[in-house]
Protein backbone atom coordinates (compact mmCIF):
# COMPACT_ATOMS: atom_id res chain seq x y z
CA UNK A 1 0.00 0.00 0.00
CA UNK A 2 2.58 2.30 0.45
CA UNK A 3 3.76 2.10 -3.16
CA UNK A 4 0.16 3.12 -4.11
CA UNK A 5 0.03 5.77 -1.52
CA UNK A 6 3.84 7.24 -2.90
CA UNK A 7 2.49 7.05 -6.74
CA UNK A 8 -0.68 8.21 -5.62
CA UNK A 9 1.28 11.61 -4.07
CA UNK A 10 3.63 12.01 -6.86
CA UNK A 11 0.72 12.42 -9.04
CA UNK A 12 -1.52 14.96 -6.63
CA UNK A 13 -0.11 16.04 -4.01
CA UNK A 14 -0.20 19.95 -4.54
CA UNK A 15 2.57 21.51 -2.63
CA UNK A 16 5.77 21.52 -4.21
CA UNK A 17 7.51 20.54 -0.76
CA UNK A 18 8.14 17.21 -0.90
CA UNK A 19 9.02 16.83 3.09
CA UNK A 20 4.99 17.00 3.27
CA UNK A 21 4.53 14.31 0.86
CA UNK A 22 6.74 11.97 2.87
CA UNK A 23 5.60 13.06 6.34
CA UNK A 24 2.59 11.29 5.20
CA UNK A 25 3.55 8.48 3.56
CA UNK A 26 5.85 8.00 6.88
CA UNK A 27 3.07 8.22 9.87
CA UNK A 28 1.44 4.86 8.32
CA UNK A 29 3.17 2.74 10.70
CA UNK A 30 2.28 4.71 13.43
CA UNK A 31 -1.50 5.25 12.21
CA UNK A 32 -2.17 1.59 11.83
CA UNK A 33 -0.38 1.35 15.73
CA UNK A 34 -2.68 4.07 16.83
CA UNK A 35 -5.81 2.38 14.97
CA UNK A 36 -5.17 -0.97 16.49
CA UNK A 37 -4.73 0.25 19.85
CA UNK A 38 -7.64 2.52 20.01
CA UNK A 39 -9.61 -0.79 18.59
CA UNK A 40 -8.56 -3.22 21.60
CA UNK A 41 -9.07 -0.79 23.81
CA UNK A 42 -12.99 1.07 23.38
CA UNK A 43 -14.39 2.97 25.85
CA UNK A 44 -17.99 4.26 25.55
CA UNK A 45 -19.78 7.54 25.56
CA UNK A 46 -18.36 10.35 28.27
CA UNK A 47 -16.36 7.34 29.84
CA UNK A 48 -13.24 7.52 27.24
CA UNK A 49 -11.12 8.21 29.76
CA UNK A 50 -7.98 6.59 28.65
CA UNK A 51 -8.76 7.28 25.18
CA UNK A 52 -8.84 10.77 25.94
CA UNK A 53 -5.05 10.06 28.19
CA UNK A 54 -3.17 8.60 25.11
CA UNK A 55 -4.89 11.26 22.95
CA UNK A 56 -3.44 14.06 24.90
CA UNK A 57 -0.07 12.57 25.97
CA UNK A 58 0.69 12.59 21.74
CA UNK A 59 -0.70 15.84 21.42
CA UNK A 60 1.89 17.16 24.12
CA UNK A 61 4.54 15.52 22.76
CA UNK A 62 4.22 17.82 19.63
CA UNK A 63 4.64 20.93 21.38
CA UNK A 64 0.67 21.85 21.15
CA UNK A 65 -1.24 23.53 23.76
CA UNK A 66 -3.70 20.67 24.99
CA UNK A 67 -6.67 20.97 27.00
CA UNK A 68 -8.60 18.20 28.60
CA UNK A 69 -11.90 17.00 30.47
CA UNK A 70 -13.59 19.51 27.54
CA UNK A 71 -17.17 17.91 27.83
CA UNK A 72 -15.89 15.22 30.38
CA UNK A 73 -13.47 13.78 28.26
CA UNK A 74 -12.92 15.53 25.52
CA UNK A 75 -9.35 17.28 24.06
CA UNK A 76 -8.72 19.76 22.39
CA UNK A 77 -5.23 21.23 20.79
CA UNK A 78 -4.13 24.73 19.15
CA UNK A 79 -1.50 24.47 16.14
CA UNK A 80 -0.56 28.57 15.80
CA UNK A 81 1.03 29.00 11.97
CA UNK A 82 4.10 31.17 11.91
CA UNK A 83 1.78 33.67 10.36
CA UNK A 84 -1.60 34.96 11.45
CA UNK A 85 -4.93 34.04 9.84
CA UNK A 86 -7.96 32.47 9.82
CA UNK A 87 -9.01 29.44 12.49
CA UNK A 88 -9.73 25.96 11.09
CA UNK A 89 -11.14 23.37 13.44
CA UNK A 90 -10.63 19.44 12.73
CA UNK A 91 -12.96 16.83 14.05
CA UNK A 92 -12.59 13.23 15.03
CA UNK A 93 -15.21 11.52 17.39
CA UNK A 94 -13.66 8.91 20.02
CA UNK A 95 -16.17 6.78 21.63
CA UNK A 96 -17.35 2.90 21.30
CA UNK A 97 -20.42 0.94 21.22
CA UNK A 98 -22.16 -1.76 23.21
CA UNK A 99 -21.46 -4.28 20.48
CA UNK A 100 -20.11 -7.63 21.14
CA UNK A 101 -17.07 -8.08 18.17
CA UNK A 102 -17.22 -11.06 15.84
CA UNK A 103 -14.60 -10.38 13.98
CA UNK A 104 -11.26 -12.61 13.98
CA UNK A 105 -8.57 -10.04 14.13
CA UNK A 106 -5.17 -9.66 16.70
CA UNK A 107 -6.60 -6.34 17.86
CA UNK A 108 -9.99 -7.73 18.55
CA UNK A 109 -12.10 -5.95 21.26
CA UNK A 110 -12.39 -8.43 24.01
CA UNK A 111 -13.95 -5.35 26.29
CA UNK A 112 -17.12 -6.43 28.40
CA UNK A 113 -19.78 -3.56 30.46
CA UNK A 114 -23.09 -3.52 31.83
CA UNK A 115 -25.05 -1.26 29.06
CA UNK A 116 -28.57 -0.25 30.13
CA UNK A 117 -28.71 -3.47 32.72
CA UNK A 118 -27.77 -5.39 29.75
CA UNK A 119 -24.07 -7.34 29.54
CA UNK A 120 -22.58 -6.36 26.00
CA UNK A 121 -19.11 -6.00 24.49
CA UNK A 122 -17.56 -2.82 23.70
CA UNK A 123 -16.54 -2.12 20.13
CA UNK A 124 -15.08 0.69 17.61
CA UNK A 125 -17.96 -0.79 15.51
CA UNK A 126 -18.36 3.05 13.75
CA UNK A 127 -14.36 3.52 12.43
CA UNK A 128 -13.98 5.86 15.28
CA UNK A 129 -10.52 4.12 16.28
CA UNK A 130 -9.67 5.37 12.73
CA UNK A 131 -10.85 8.91 13.11
CA UNK A 132 -8.84 9.26 16.22
CA UNK A 133 -6.05 7.55 14.55
CA UNK A 134 -6.55 9.85 11.58
CA UNK A 135 -6.80 13.30 13.50
CA UNK A 136 -3.64 12.58 15.64
CA UNK A 137 -1.24 11.55 12.01
CA UNK A 138 -2.80 15.04 10.93
CA UNK A 139 -1.74 17.07 13.89
CA UNK A 140 1.63 15.59 14.04
CA UNK A 141 2.15 16.17 10.18
CA UNK A 142 1.12 19.66 10.47
CA UNK A 143 2.94 20.45 13.31
CA UNK A 144 6.09 19.43 11.66
CA UNK A 145 5.10 22.30 9.16
CA UNK A 146 4.15 25.73 11.23
CA UNK A 147 6.44 27.70 8.54
CA UNK A 148 3.80 26.34 5.81
CA UNK A 149 0.62 27.61 7.66
CA UNK A 150 -0.90 31.17 8.09
CA UNK A 151 -3.25 30.86 11.07
CA UNK A 152 -4.48 28.76 13.77
CA UNK A 153 -5.50 24.78 13.17
CA UNK A 154 -7.77 23.47 16.19
CA UNK A 155 -7.94 19.87 16.84
CA UNK A 156 -10.86 18.44 18.38
CA UNK A 157 -11.12 14.97 19.83
CA UNK A 158 -14.96 14.44 20.96
CA UNK A 159 -16.53 12.68 22.82
CA UNK A 160 -20.10 10.84 23.13
CA UNK A 161 -21.18 11.61 18.91
CA UNK A 162 -23.23 8.06 19.76
CA UNK A 163 -25.06 9.99 22.32
CA UNK A 164 -24.50 10.21 26.38
CA UNK A 165 -25.91 7.86 28.57
CA UNK A 166 -29.33 8.83 29.87
CA UNK A 167 -29.63 11.38 32.18
CA UNK A 168 -26.30 12.59 30.98
CA UNK A 169 -25.18 15.83 28.63
CA UNK A 170 -22.42 15.17 26.12
CA UNK A 171 -21.21 15.38 22.56
CA UNK A 172 -20.75 18.19 20.28
CA UNK A 173 -23.81 20.15 22.29
CA UNK A 174 -21.59 20.12 25.47
CA UNK A 175 -18.67 21.42 23.67
CA UNK A 176 -20.06 23.74 22.20
CA UNK A 177 -21.75 24.76 25.38
CA UNK A 178 -18.40 24.84 26.59
CA UNK A 179 -17.03 27.23 24.30
CA UNK A 180 -14.83 24.59 22.10
CA UNK A 181 -15.69 27.05 18.75
CA UNK A 182 -14.43 29.95 20.75
CA UNK A 183 -10.79 31.35 22.06
CA UNK A 184 -9.96 31.45 19.30
CA UNK A 185 -12.71 31.52 17.29
CA UNK A 186 -13.41 28.99 14.53
CA UNK A 187 -14.11 30.43 10.90
CA UNK A 188 -14.92 26.64 9.90
CA UNK A 189 -14.57 22.94 10.67
CA UNK A 190 -14.51 20.07 8.57
CA UNK A 191 -15.12 16.01 9.67
CA UNK A 192 -15.15 13.31 8.04
CA UNK A 193 -16.58 9.50 8.37
CA UNK A 194 -15.10 6.22 7.29
CA UNK A 195 -17.60 4.00 5.25
CA UNK A 196 -17.15 0.33 5.19
CA UNK A 197 -19.20 -0.18 2.35
CA UNK A 198 -16.73 2.59 -0.12
CA UNK A 199 -14.11 1.23 -1.99
CA UNK A 200 -10.79 2.15 -0.45
CA UNK A 201 -9.16 5.41 -1.87
CA UNK A 202 -12.71 6.85 -3.18
CA UNK A 203 -13.99 9.92 -0.63
CA UNK A 204 -17.87 11.20 -1.10
CA UNK A 205 -19.50 14.13 -0.58
CA UNK A 206 -22.40 16.05 -0.96
CA UNK A 207 -23.51 20.13 -1.02
CA UNK A 208 -26.61 20.71 1.64
CA UNK A 209 -28.06 18.15 3.66
CA UNK A 210 -26.11 14.77 3.38
CA UNK A 211 -27.04 13.04 6.75
CA UNK A 212 -30.55 13.28 8.82
CA UNK A 213 -31.66 15.00 11.91
CA UNK A 214 -32.24 11.86 14.56
CA UNK A 215 -35.07 12.58 16.85
CA UNK A 216 -35.37 9.73 19.76
CA UNK A 217 -39.19 8.85 20.38
CA UNK A 218 -40.54 7.44 23.49
CA UNK A 219 -44.16 5.92 23.73
CA UNK A 220 -45.74 5.44 26.77
CA UNK A 221 -48.51 2.66 26.27
CA UNK A 222 -51.23 2.25 28.79
CA UNK A 223 -53.77 -0.73 29.17
CA UNK A 224 -55.55 -2.56 32.12
CA UNK A 225 -54.00 -5.54 33.51
CA UNK A 226 -56.02 -9.12 33.82
CA UNK A 227 -55.38 -12.57 33.16
CA UNK A 228 -53.99 -14.06 29.88
CA UNK A 229 -56.83 -16.25 29.51
CA UNK A 230 -59.61 -13.32 29.57
CA UNK A 231 -58.31 -10.48 27.70
CA UNK A 232 -61.84 -8.93 27.54
CA UNK A 233 -61.44 -8.41 30.91
CA UNK A 234 -58.51 -5.95 30.53
CA UNK A 235 -56.65 -3.79 27.85
CA UNK A 236 -53.94 -5.42 26.24
CA UNK A 237 -51.47 -2.84 25.82
CA UNK A 238 -49.14 -4.79 23.98
CA UNK A 239 -51.70 -5.48 20.84
CA UNK A 240 -52.31 -1.59 20.81
CA UNK A 241 -48.52 -0.99 21.00
CA UNK A 242 -48.41 -3.74 17.61
CA UNK A 243 -51.55 -1.35 15.85
CA UNK A 244 -49.65 1.96 16.62
CA UNK A 245 -46.08 0.28 14.82
CA UNK A 246 -48.06 -0.66 12.34
CA UNK A 247 -49.66 2.75 11.64
CA UNK A 248 -46.81 4.81 12.16
CA UNK A 249 -44.82 3.09 8.88
CA UNK A 250 -48.13 4.62 7.16
CA UNK A 251 -46.66 8.08 7.77
CA UNK A 252 -44.01 7.38 5.54
CA UNK A 253 -45.39 5.17 2.94
CA UNK A 254 -48.55 7.13 2.51
CA UNK A 255 -48.10 10.66 3.82
CA UNK A 256 -44.29 11.65 3.27
CA UNK A 257 -43.45 13.21 -0.31
CA UNK A 258 -40.42 10.82 -0.29
CA UNK A 259 -39.28 12.01 -4.13
CA UNK A 260 -38.35 14.81 -2.24
CA UNK A 261 -36.26 13.52 0.84
CA UNK A 262 -36.16 10.14 2.75
CA UNK A 263 -37.47 9.90 5.96
CA UNK A 264 -37.91 7.01 8.16
CA UNK A 265 -39.06 5.53 11.43
CA UNK A 266 -38.07 2.35 13.30
CA UNK A 267 -39.07 1.07 16.62
CA UNK A 268 -36.01 -0.17 17.61
CA UNK A 269 -37.03 -1.36 21.48
CA UNK A 270 -40.64 -2.47 23.19
CA UNK A 271 -40.80 -3.61 27.15
CA UNK A 272 -44.02 -5.17 28.39
CA UNK A 273 -45.34 -7.86 30.79
CA UNK A 274 -43.64 -10.43 33.13
CA UNK A 275 -45.49 -13.33 32.58
CA UNK A 276 -46.85 -15.34 30.08
CA UNK A 277 -50.17 -15.38 31.28
CA UNK A 278 -50.62 -11.78 32.33
CA UNK A 279 -51.70 -9.12 30.01
CA UNK A 280 -49.79 -6.43 31.68
CA UNK A 281 -50.49 -2.81 32.43
CA UNK A 282 -48.43 -0.99 30.09
CA UNK A 283 -45.66 -0.92 27.58
CA UNK A 284 -43.38 1.10 26.58
CA UNK A 285 -41.47 1.47 22.91
CA UNK A 286 -38.49 3.65 21.86
CA UNK A 287 -37.56 4.64 18.44
CA UNK A 288 -36.24 6.87 16.38
CA UNK A 289 -37.15 9.22 13.43
CA UNK A 290 -34.88 10.35 10.72
CA UNK A 291 -35.64 13.14 8.43
CA UNK A 292 -33.61 15.04 5.77
CA UNK A 293 -36.26 18.21 5.65
CA UNK A 294 -37.12 20.64 8.29
CA UNK A 295 -40.85 20.69 6.84
CA UNK A 296 -41.40 16.74 6.56
CA UNK A 297 -39.86 16.58 10.26
CA UNK A 298 -42.37 18.68 11.63
CA UNK A 299 -45.02 17.21 9.89
CA UNK A 300 -44.03 13.14 10.71
CA UNK A 301 -43.68 14.27 14.32
CA UNK A 302 -47.71 15.83 14.49
CA UNK A 303 -49.00 13.04 12.79
CA UNK A 304 -46.85 10.42 14.78
CA UNK A 305 -48.55 12.52 18.11
CA UNK A 306 -51.90 12.42 16.62
CA UNK A 307 -51.55 9.06 15.59
CA UNK A 308 -50.15 7.25 18.72
CA UNK A 309 -53.10 9.18 20.70
CA UNK A 310 -56.43 8.06 18.44
CA UNK A 311 -54.94 3.96 18.09
CA UNK A 312 -54.90 3.93 21.90
CA UNK A 313 -57.88 5.85 22.25
CA UNK A 314 -59.90 3.63 19.43
CA UNK A 315 -58.85 -0.21 21.61
CA UNK A 316 -59.38 1.35 24.67
CA UNK A 317 -55.98 2.44 26.12
CA UNK A 318 -53.96 5.78 26.49
CA UNK A 319 -50.88 6.67 25.42
CA UNK A 320 -48.19 9.47 24.80
CA UNK A 321 -45.37 10.08 22.89
CA UNK A 322 -42.51 12.10 23.88
CA UNK A 323 -39.08 13.16 21.03
CA UNK A 324 -35.96 14.25 21.89
CA UNK A 325 -33.39 15.87 19.18
CA UNK A 326 -30.15 13.28 19.04
CA UNK A 327 -29.09 15.20 15.97
CA UNK A 328 -29.82 18.22 13.52
CA UNK A 329 -28.62 17.52 9.51
CA UNK A 330 -25.76 17.75 9.02
CA UNK A 331 -25.36 20.39 6.34
CA UNK A 332 -22.81 20.86 4.18
CA UNK A 333 -22.63 24.79 3.77
CA UNK A 334 -22.76 25.52 -0.17
CA UNK A 335 -19.74 27.81 -0.66
CA UNK A 336 -17.74 26.09 1.55
CA UNK A 337 -17.46 22.52 -0.26
CA UNK A 338 -17.05 24.52 -3.29
CA UNK A 339 -13.67 25.56 -2.13
CA UNK A 340 -12.79 22.50 -0.20
CA UNK A 341 -13.53 20.65 -3.47
CA UNK A 342 -10.12 21.04 -5.32
CA UNK A 343 -8.00 19.81 -2.46
CA UNK A 344 -9.72 17.31 -1.63
CA UNK A 345 -9.38 16.16 -5.78
CA UNK A 346 -6.16 16.83 -5.12
CA UNK A 347 -6.16 14.66 -2.34
CA UNK A 348 -7.63 11.66 -3.89
CA UNK A 349 -7.28 12.15 -7.60
CA UNK A 350 -10.17 13.89 -9.09
CA UNK A 351 -12.06 10.41 -10.61
CA UNK A 352 -11.89 9.27 -6.90
CA UNK A 353 -13.94 11.94 -5.14
CA UNK A 354 -17.58 11.24 -5.89
CA UNK A 355 -20.93 13.14 -5.26
CA UNK A 356 -23.04 11.01 -2.87
CA UNK A 357 -26.74 10.41 -2.13
CA UNK A 358 -27.89 11.93 1.63
CA UNK A 359 -28.23 8.96 4.09
CA UNK A 360 -30.86 8.60 6.95
CA UNK A 361 -27.67 8.39 9.61
CA UNK A 362 -27.22 11.10 11.99
CA UNK A 363 -24.24 12.95 13.13
CA UNK A 364 -24.03 15.25 16.16
CA UNK A 365 -20.88 17.25 14.11
CA UNK A 366 -24.44 18.85 12.28
CA UNK A 367 -24.12 20.82 15.93
CA UNK A 368 -20.85 22.44 14.77
CA UNK A 369 -22.21 23.38 11.80
CA UNK A 370 -25.28 25.24 13.06
CA UNK A 371 -22.66 27.61 14.61
CA UNK A 372 -19.72 28.04 11.69
CA UNK A 373 -19.50 26.95 8.52
CA UNK A 374 -18.65 22.99 7.91
CA UNK A 375 -18.16 20.44 5.32
CA UNK A 376 -18.49 16.45 6.17
CA UNK A 377 -17.05 13.87 3.81
CA UNK A 378 -17.06 9.97 3.55
CA UNK A 379 -13.85 8.22 3.31
CA UNK A 380 -13.49 4.78 1.55
CA UNK A 381 -12.68 2.23 4.11
CA UNK A 382 -13.99 -0.74 2.17
CA UNK A 383 -11.55 -4.10 2.31
CA UNK A 384 -10.31 -4.45 -2.15
CA UNK A 385 -11.90 -7.56 -2.64
CA UNK A 386 -14.43 -7.55 0.15
CA UNK A 387 -17.14 -10.32 -1.27
CA UNK A 388 -19.39 -9.20 1.69
CA UNK A 389 -19.24 -5.40 3.22
CA UNK A 390 -20.85 -5.52 6.69
CA UNK A 391 -22.54 -2.25 7.90
CA UNK A 392 -21.96 -0.25 11.03
CA UNK A 393 -22.57 -0.99 14.21
CA UNK A 394 -23.36 -4.36 13.31
CA UNK A 395 -20.51 -7.06 15.31
CA UNK A 396 -18.77 -7.83 12.07
CA UNK A 397 -18.28 -4.42 10.83
CA UNK A 398 -14.47 -4.25 9.26
CA UNK A 399 -12.52 -1.25 7.97
CA UNK A 400 -9.22 -1.82 5.93
CA UNK A 401 -5.95 -0.28 7.75
CA UNK A 402 -4.84 1.37 4.56
CA UNK A 403 -8.03 3.43 3.86
CA UNK A 404 -6.14 5.83 6.84
CA UNK A 405 -3.53 7.35 4.92
CA UNK A 406 -6.16 8.88 2.55
CA UNK A 407 -7.72 10.31 5.66
CA UNK A 408 -4.74 12.20 6.64
CA UNK A 409 -4.08 13.47 3.41
CA UNK A 410 -7.46 15.12 2.67
CA UNK A 411 -7.09 16.76 6.18
CA UNK A 412 -3.90 17.85 5.52
CA UNK A 413 -4.78 19.42 1.92
CA UNK A 414 -7.92 21.03 2.96
CA UNK A 415 -6.79 22.57 5.82
CA UNK A 416 -3.36 24.31 4.41
CA UNK A 417 -5.46 25.43 1.24
CA UNK A 418 -8.16 26.76 3.20
CA UNK A 419 -5.73 28.62 5.79
CA UNK A 420 -3.02 29.74 3.15
CA UNK A 421 -6.17 30.90 0.02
Amino acid sequence: MKIFYALLFTCTFSFSQNTIEQDIIDIEEKLIEWRHHFHKNPELSNQEFKTAEKIAEHLKSLGLEVETGIAKTGVVALLKGDKPGKVVALRADIDALPVTERNDLPFKSEVRTTFLNTETGVMHACGHDTHISILMATAEVLSKHKDKINGTIKFIFQPAEEGPPPGEEGGAKLMIKEGVLENPKVDAIFGLHINSETPLGTIKYKTGGIMASVERFVIDVQGKQTHGSQPWSGVDPIMISAKIIDGLQTIISRESKLTNEAAVITVGKITAGTRFNIIPESAEMIGTVRTLDPKMRAHIEKRMKEMVESIAKAYGGKATITFQNNTSITFNDAELTEQILPSLQKAAGETNVKIMKATTGGEDFSYFQEVVPGVYFFLGGMTPGNTEVFPHHTPDFKIDDSSMLLGVKAFTQVTLDYLNN
